[in-house]
C-alpha cells in the first residue's frame, strides 16, 4: 500500500466538478462582495425602481412585491466612468428624489500593491465570475510598478493582413520538445499551474487548480508538500514536485504523474530553501511531509546532492528509472548565469527550463529576499532564449517561465519575449478572491480560506466553486489571446515566440 497519512486513507473522493470549458457565472462567495465604487441609497428614496429601469449593469433591484428597493450590488457599478460616458443610464443624477450618492470605496482604496493593483485585482475577480471581461472600466492589463511587463507595450500593426476567425487560432504548446519517444504532452494553453503545496494552501485550493487544469487540458503542480489523495483523480493533469527537503517524495507518487518537477530554487527567494512555518504544519500536514506537527519546516539549499550539471543528470535519471515514460522539468530562479543552467539543463536531460524570476508571489519569503535577489524575468526569459539560440538547442528544449505573471497581456509579453509558455499562481488565489493582504504564512494563513490549512478556514468554500472560478478566468484569457493573435494576424501563439519585434518599451518609444 503506497504510504498514506491515517485521515486520508478512507478519503472518500467527491464527483469531479460538473464545469464545461465554457465556464458559468460564479458570484463572488461573500455577501457584500467589494467593488471600486460605493453606491448609497439615503432614507429620502421613494422605491420608484426608476434606477434600476435605467441600470444596465444590476447594481439596483427592486423586488416584486416590495415597497423598498434592495441595498445596491455596488460592485457592479461603473461610477464616474458612467457619468461621463452613458449619462442616460447615470443613476445618481436622475433619481428624483436625490436619494443616491456615490464615491469610491474605502475598502477598494486600501487593497492592492504596485505590481497587483486594485484595479487587476478587481478586473481579475470580473473574469473568474463571468468567463469574460465584463467591467472593461478596470485596467486589468498593467500594474503601476513602474517597471518589468508594465512598461512593455504590444505593438499591433495598424490592418491586419490575414482575417482569422476564433476558431483558426491554435492555443496550444509542446512540452517535450527532445523527440525522445515519451509523449510531446501537447497542452491546450500556453500556461499551467504553479506548485502550491498541502501545507501552502487548502485542499479546495488544490483541487480546483487541478480539476480546471483537467478541464482545459494543461496540468498543475503540487508543489513540496508531498502528495495528498485528493489530487489522485486528476493524475494526469498533475506535476509532482522534487524539492530539496524532499517532503513526501514517494516512488509511488513518482510513477503517478507524467511531468515530475526538480525545484531547485524559488526566483522570491533563491538561495533560501523552502519555508512552512509551525502555525500551518498541522497534523495532516505533518503526517504528509513525515515531520513533528507545530514545527516550522525549511527546505534547504541548495540540493546537497547536486553541485554540478553531471549530478543534475544523476537526479534526471534517478526519476527517470522510476517512471521511464515522463517528462522532466528543472525549476531554477534567475541568477546572471541563468543561461548556462538552463542549457546545462537540456544537456542533463531535461524537456523544460523553468525559469523562476523575482517577482514570484510566494507569501513565505521574507521582505528582504523579494525583488532583491533574483533577476526579473522579463530580462531572463531573452537571455535564456539567445543563448538556446546559439547554443544550437532552442527547438529542443521548452522554456517556461514565471515570477510577476498576472493576466493575458503578460503571458502574450513573455512568449514574445522568447518563453514558450508560462506558469502562473498568484493569479489563480486572486481568482478565488484573494486580496493580496500579504497574510499567507502567518498565524492559520488566509483569513479567506485560500492559503491555509486550519480545519475551520479552509471550508469557507469547496473545490466546485474554485474549480468554476478558474475555468472561467483561463477562457478569459484564452479569449484575450486569440484576439491578440488575429489582431497580429498569427494562427498559432508558437509564432509568437522570440518575436520582440512585436513589443515595444514605453522608455524607448518614440
Amino acid at each position: 500500500m503506497s504510504y498514506i497519512p491515517r485521515e486520508f486513507r478512507d478519503y472518500k473522493h467527491n464527483p469531479k466538478p460538473d464545469v464545461t470549458r465554457e465556464g458559468r457565472r460564479t458570484p463572488s462567495r461573500f455577501r457584500n462582495a467589494i467593488g471600486k465604487y460605493r453606491v448609497v441609497r439615503s432614507d429620502k428614496c421613494i422605491a420608484c425602481g426608476l434606477c434600476a429601469e435605467l441600470c444596465p449593469w444590476g447594481v439596483h433591484v427592486k423586488y416584486k412585491g416590495y415597497k423598498r428597493m434592495a441595498r445596491p450590488k455596488d460592485y457592479l457599478c461603473r461610477g464616474y466612468h458612467c457619468m461621463q460616458t452613458c449619462k442616460e443610464h447615470y443613476c445618481i443624477d436622475k433619481c428624483p428624489v436625490n436619494a443616491l450618492s456615490l464615491r469610491i470605496n474605502p475598502v477598494f482604496e486600501t487593497m492592492g500593491d504596485a505590481r497587483w493593483p486594485a484595479d487587476m485585482i478587481l478586473s481579475t475577480w470580473d473574469q473568474a465570475e463571468n468567463g469574460t471581461i465584463t467591467n472593461d472600466t478596470l485596467e486589468g492589463d498593467l500594474g503601476a510598478s513602474n517597471g518589468g511587463f508594465d512598461k512593455l507595450r504590444l505593438k499591433f500593426p495598424p490592418r491586419i493582413k490575414k482575417k482569422l476567425k476564433p476558431e483558426d487560432i491554435d492555443t496550444s504548446i509542446i512540452l517535450n520538445r527532445r523527440n525522445d519517444g515519451r509523449d510531446e504532452c501537447r497542452i491546450d494553453l500556453p500556461w499551467y499551474g504553479g506548485g502550491m503545496s498541502f501545507g501552502s494552501v487548502s485542499a479546495a485550493t488544490m483541487v480546483g487548480k487541478a480539476a480546471a487544469c483537467e478541464i482545459w487540458n494543461t496540468f498543475s503542480c503540487s508543489g513540496e508538500g508531498g502528495y495528498p489523495p485528493h489530487l489522485m483523480p486528476y493524475d494526469n493533469h498533475m506535476i509532482t514536485q522534487v524539492a530539496t527537503g524532499l517532503f513526501g517524495v514517494r516512488e509511488d507518487s513518482i510513477q503517478r504523474v507524467r511531468i515530475i518537477e526538480f525545484k531547485y530554487a524559488q526566483g522570491a527567494k533563491p538561495g533560501l530553501g523552502g519555508h512552512l512555518l509551525g502555525d500551518k504544519n498541522t497534523p495532516a500536514v505533518a503526517k504528509m511531509r513525515e515531520a513533528v506537527p507545530g514545527m516550522s519546516l525549511f527546505s534547504p539549499f541548495p540540493f546537497h546532492s547536486v553541485y554540478s550539471i553531471e549530478d543534475h543528470k544523476k537526479h534526471i535519471d534517478w526519476i527517470l528509472a522510476m517512471n521511464p515514460g515522463a517528462l522532466v522539468s528543472a525549476k531554477v530562479s534567475t541568477p546572471t548565469d541563468v543561461d548556462m543552467v538552463a542549457v546545462g539543463s537540456y544537456y542533463a536531460g531535461a524537456h523544460i527550463a523553468h525559469i523562476d524570476g523575482s517577482y514570484g508571489g510566494t507569501g513565505a519569503a521574507p521582505d528582504i529576499a523579494k525583488k532583491n535577489i533574483a533577476m526579473p524575468v522579463e530580462y531572463a526569459i531573452p537571455k535564456v532564449h539567445g543563448f538556446l539560440e546559439s547554443e544550437g538547442v532552442r527547438d529542443k528544449i521548452t522554456l517556461i517561465a514565471s515570477g510577476g505573471v498576472r493576466c493575458a497581456h503578460d503571458i502574450v509579453k513573455a512568449i514574445c519575449l522568447g518563453a514558450n509558455g508560462v506558469v502562473i499562481g498568484t493569479s489563480e488565489l486572486v481568482a478565488l478572491e484573494c486580496i493580496r493582504c500579504g497574510n499567507c504564512e502567518s498565524g492559520r494563513g488566509c483569513a479567506r480560506g485560500i492559503a491555509t490549512t486550519d480545519p475551520e478556514l479552509s471550508t469557507m468554500y469547496d473545490e466546485h466553486w474554485a474549480t468554476a472560478r478558474l475555468v472561467n478566468l483561463y477562457k478569459s484569457w484564452r479569449e484575450q489571446i486569440v484576439d491578440i493573435l488575429i489582431r497580429f494576424g498569427l494562427r498559432s501563439v508558437r509564432d509568437l515566440v522570440g518575436r520582440t519585434d512585436l513589443l515595444s518599451h514605453i522608455d524607448y518609444e518614440d
